[in-house]
């Protein structure tokens, strides 16, 4: 058998496990596709109410076409069933490109990473929004260097699905030569969706989804809610786990909460600010997009997780693009950072859907290990920090990806 042969085969068993996994596993890690997703689309279709544009919403528009798609193929085995394969069908698209003809070793270690991803992960991964992103970041990024408009196009179509690929799309902005180009594709996609949504009668609801992050409380799973959650375990007066019946999660709340969830987004921005500037400074001295790529863009999607307010287990996804494109670039230094990767994807598994039910009890079982992950995210940006401050300039790397 060959390793192309190999490879495919394993992305058919992992996915048709993990799928499976979504409806046996406690605490509905499907419930968004028919609880959320679903009714979003009826509303749409049925009622002519489309979030996003007659209302306020959570996502940016684009995101109603995956779930929309969904819908045309619920006929197969229902709603979920055919969101599991949307996920799975853009999946194949974007390992096919990854793994090409099986020839490169950094391709296959990259594609075998992916898949293992998913595995430790579980169906949180599949059975949410970002799994139709991760995909398009991809492919996206795989394309960066050969078809930087196509692959603009592509990461600019993910960000208005889900914000997080702005992250690589600003990191290309800064490693591609050909800014003007990655640019104007972001342009074109952002100008084609604010004029969609205008037209439709949205205007007023273009940027909802800016208002809809800023003024959340601290989700259970964000890794500064840490604090708060320990102190709830140990009974301090005041410090409590409670339900938001608006967003449909579950958050913390104790002394001082008020402050840091004003702080958090600041906070959140300074560190993107402050990466995106030390990248810049790394390309305007000379640094190749081989070199800068990877670090940077690792560097501003883990800022996205540990910065955040939410921390929802789909957003471990965010991270399998910039890591894939290590491996693919520079396997020798990125295998320990995937290694963390696999490991902070099991240990999200664990706590959602495993172990969710005694984390909103607070048991200190569970919020060990959620507070094991959240440390684990501080240290792997630490790494891509450090890795990014330690571009050298004027480097040598092979501008190009390797072929497959």
């Amino acid at each position: 058998m060959s390793r192309r042969a190999g490879l495919w085969i394993a992305f058919v068993l992992v996915h048709l496990f993990v799928g499976v996994s979504g409806f046996v596993l406690p605490n509905m890690p499907m419930g968004d596709v028919y609880l959320v997703y679903e009714p979003w689309v009826r509303d749409a279709l049925e009622r002519g109410t489309i979030v996003g544009v007659d209302s306020e919403w959570i996502y940016p528009q684009l995101a109603l076409i995956p779930m929309v798609l969904a819908l045309g193929a619920e006929w197969i085995a229902g709603y979920t069933v055919a969101w599991a394969l949307l996920v799975t069908a853009a999946d194949a698209l974007a390992f096919g490109l990854l793994v090409g003809r099986g020839r490169s070793a950094g391709r296959t270690l990259a594609a075998a990473f992916w898949l293992a991803f998913i595995l430790l992960l579980g169906p949180a991964g599949m059975y949410r929004l970002d799994g139709v992103t991760v995909p398009l970041a991809l492919a996206g990024c795989l394309w960066l260097i050969g078809r930087p408009l196509l692959a603009s196009l592509l990461l600019s179509a993910a960000t208005w699905m889900k914000v997080w690929p702005a992250a690589l799309l600003a990191a290309a902005v800064i490693a591609v030569r050909r800014r003007l180009v990655i640019s104007g594709g972001a342009v074109i996609v952002t100008a084609l969706t604010v004029i969609a949504v205008a037209v439709a009668g949205g205007g007023a609801h273009v940027l909802g989804f800016v208002a809809g992050q800023t003024g959340r409380g601290l989700q259970l799973e964000a890794p500064v809610t840490s604090w708060f959650l320990w102190q709830v375990v140990a009974g301090i007066d005041g410090a409590f786990v409670y339900y938001d019946s608006e967003i449909l999660t579950f958050q913390v709340t104790g002394a001082g909460v008020d402050a840091v969830i004003a702080v958090m987004t600041p906070l959140l921005g300074l560190a993107v600010a402050a990466i995106a500037v030390l990248g810049a400074v790394k390309a305007w001295r000379g640094a190749s997009f081989a070199a800068l790529f990877p670090p940077l863009a690792f560097s501003l999607v883990l800022a996205l997780i540990v910065f955040n307010k939410v921390g929802s287990p789909q957003f471990l996804t965010w991270i399998i693009a910039p890591v894939a494109i290590g491996l693919v670039l520079d396997r020798r230094r990125w295998r320990w950072a995937a290694v963390g990767a696999l490991a902070a994807a099991l240990l999200t598994q664990l706590v959602y859907p495993l172990l969710y039910d005694r984390l909103i009890l607070a048991d200190p079982l569970a919020a060990g290990v959620l507070t094991l992950r959240n440390m684990l995210l501080v240290g792997l940006l630490a790494w891509a920090v450090a890795r990014l401050a330690r571009v050298p300039r004027g480097t040598r790397h092979p501008l190009a990806l390797p072929r497959s």
